[in-house]
């Protein structure tokens, strides 16, 4: 069965797409630990990143890379933090979360809500520094 990410990037479920190659996409997380979170996930349903083929993983962590510096451009924060958790979905993902200190990247604290307008918003501020 494929996993949800799968579904997102064959748009089978909807979600807040901000960039995409052949390889990767990346979309805003629907449970963000801050505003502009962004989950990067390879289109290859694999579920360690680690697993991954090494072109593909070092294609993943360039287009992740590439996504952060948009995120930096648009986005008040200090950094993009960087994490690889990966037990929430069996698809391998990277986050990419906008902070300003260390405490801003704990995924222990209670997941914020943002309204749709607020999610289509962000996704498409952070889809233009593309431009």
């Amino acid at each position: 069965m494929a996993s949800i990410f799968t579904k997102i990037s064959h748009r089978e479920l909807p979600g807040y797409i901000v960039a995409e190659d052949a390889v990767a996409i990346a979309f805003l997380d629907v449970f963000p630990l801050a505003k502009g979170h962004v989950l990067v996930v390879p289109k290859q349903e694999v579920d360690n990143l680690f697993d991954l083929d090494d072109v593909t993983y070092a294609h993943l962590m360039g287009f992740a890379k590439k996504v952060a510096n948009g995120m930096r451009a648009v986005l008040p924060c200090e950094r993009v933090g960087v994490a690889v958790i990966g037990l929430e979905v069996p698809h391998a993902h990277i986050h990419l979360i906008p902070i300003n200190n260390v405490s801003d990247i704990d995924f222990s604290r209670p997941k914020l809500k943002f309204s749709v307008g607020e999610m289509e918003e962000v996704a498409n501020c952070i889809r233009q520094s593309f431009a």
